[in-house]
């Protein structure tokens, strides 16, 4: 029944499955597929237009901690047509829920999936970004049919629940630029420690979708680890195009004098093909990079900057905390500072520091809304720390105006009206021009009709909504 319905696919574009009516369409994304009839969860599904029935197809499930499921395939399109993959995401997966929840609901999309395509049962994989990685690492820790796992900037949560008798291939993608960089290099050498299949591919880039090139890449080594353990086919032709483009990435690193770059990135190649092809080739060029000066500098640089990034990330953390349990907002002005410090090196001559003073600045972020999710995540959310940290927030990140709107909310409820109208000005100074939302935030029906208020609108937006009444 299973191959019938699917050779329906491919001649017309209705089908029912489970009593649901389902469109789907080879070379986009179909969403909405229910993973059963008595559940309202669902996901979405992308069949590369080379999908044939008769075969067995290896797959990808893209997890997104806000149930984004044809969004987050949308990253993964272009690679996956070309790579021959199948791409999954479910709706239902929320940072909300608990691990376990997650994964059960990871599971029954697992089972949906299964139900409906031919499933290459040695080639099944998981995706993921930030959040999303993090718990994409986890999945086959529970969910043992997965082999491999894409992490993108997000390092493995926890080493020590690894099993050497139940290991997948995790790929780890990160930007230069990424707070995680530091994080991830050190894990790439826990993991060799463990003897646990790995790579780590490096980017120049912040905290993002990895550029295609390298979610490609990424898609190759699980293609060409599939070859080597014997799961599909030795295709010569597909071994020595994919060698040579990814050895065409090695020579421009060395050409633009990124002897970090070139070498991670040669050693990783090595690590692939060494069971399929001879790599006796590549043995010069690898002495070549170390005894470069330029490589011995480098690494000398960049152990330096990781040794200095890490005794900052430790006071950051420190007095974060501290300032959340004390409300002491008085050391807004030290975290102002800060940013400020961070920002002089974006002026640095070293590559290294720019980058650094990008991972430093993105840390301090996800640290505050890491904060912030705990005291909301309280039964009695503790509206001082809260407070704090919106404010903290508009110093650390001024141009995500949300929490600037959060500070006048939370100051208006409080009717710390003071507080509320320096923010707005402050918001408005940033150049944010949405008069509408800003009559329409919670909590500021008092705050709206004050005269202060439509002064500031009137003089940042050139119009208010009620009428300033003149001074005598």
């Amino acid at each position: 029944m299973k191959k019938f319905l699917l050779f329906l696919i491919l001649i017309v574009p209705l089908f029912t499955v489970s009593a649901q009516q389902i469109r789907l369409k080879k070379g986009t994304v179909t969403d909405g597929i229910k993973v059963n009839d008595s559940l309202s969860e669902s996901f979405a599904v992308y069949l590369p237009t080379s999908f044939d029935p008769s075969q067995k197809w290896p797959v990808v499930f893209v997890f997104d901690m806000e149930g984004r499921g044809k969004q987050v395939l949308s990253m993964m399109l272009k690679v996956a047509e070309e790579s021959g993959y199948l791409l999954a995401a479910s709706n239902a997966i929320k940072d909300s829920l608990s691990v376990s929840e997650n994964i059960l609901i990871s599971k029954r999309m697992v089972d949906g999936v299964l139900s409906l395509f031919p499933i290459h049962a040695q080639r099944m994989y998981t995706a993921g970004f930030a959040e999303g990685a993090r718990f994409a690492g986890l999945v086959p820790v529970f969910l043992k049919q997965m082999t491999g796992v894409v992490s993108c900037g997000s390092s493995f949560p926890n080493t020590e629940i690894l099993s050497k008798r139940s290991p997948f291939h995790y790929i780890g993608i990160v930007g230069t630029e990424d707070f995680s960089y530091p994080d991830m290099v050190a894990q790439e050498g826990e993991f060799n420690r463990l003897n646990f299949p790995n790579n780590l591919l490096i980017f120049e880039g912040g905290n993002q979708w990895p550029p295609q090139e390298y979610l490609s890449m990424a898609l190759e080594f699980f293609t060409l680890q599939a070859m080597a353990k014997g799961r599909v086919p030795k295709d010569s032709i597909f071994i020595k195009k994919a060698f040579r483009k990814n050895l065409n990435q090695v020579n421009k690193w060395t050409s633009l004098k990124k002897p970090i770059l070139a070498l991670e990135l040669l050693e990783e190649l090595e690590s692939t093909y060494r069971p399929l092809k001879d790599l006796d080739s590549l043995v010069p060029s690898k002495k070549a990079l170390k005894r470069s000066k330029f490589f011995r500098s480098e690494s000398r640089e960049r152990n330096a900057v990781f040794l200095r990034e890490s005794l900052v990330k430790e006071d950051y953390s420190y007095y974060l905390e501290e300032d959340i349990l004390t409300y002491n907002f008085n050391n807004l002005g030290w975290w102002k500072y800060q940013m400020d410090e961070l920002k002089k090196l974006d002026k640095s001559q070293k590559a290294s520091e720019r980058q650094m003073g990008k991972r430093l600045g993105g840390f301090v972020n996800a640290l505050i809304e890491d904060n912030i999710d705990v005291v909301m995540a309280n039964e009695s959310v503790d509206k001082g720390a809260l407070g704090f940290l919106y404010m903290l927030k508009t110093i650390t990140d001024p141009k995500d105006y949300e929490y600037y709107k959060k500070v006048i909310s939370l100051s208006s409820e409080i009717e710390d009206y003071g507080t509320a109208l320096f923010y707005l000005e402050e918001l408005l100074k940033q150049g944010y021009t949405d008069k509408k939302e800003l009559y329409t935030l919670e909590n500021t029906a008092l705050l709206r009709i004050s005269p202060q208020f439509n002064t500031l609108l009137e003089k940042y937006l050139n119009e208010s909504r009620y009428e300033i009444a003149p001074e005598n």
